[in-house]
């Protein structure tokens, strides 16, 4: 009983608030920096021949 009033009374110390803007900011800049990756490998890589 005293092991899960300590796991309850770190698990509230521990809460907190996730920012969701910064969130999506980071994921759709980590997006676009590869597509862009792969955008400028189709580019480079499409005029050659295969062997």
């Amino acid at each position: 009983m005293l092991n899960a009033l300590v796991v309850l009374a770190a698990a509230e110390e521990s809460h907190h608030e996730v920012d969701h803007a910064l969130s999506w900011g980071v994921g759709v800049g980590a997006l676009v920096i590869l597509l862009g990756m792969l955008l400028a490998l189709v580019a480079f890589g499409g005029g050659r021949e295969h062997s």
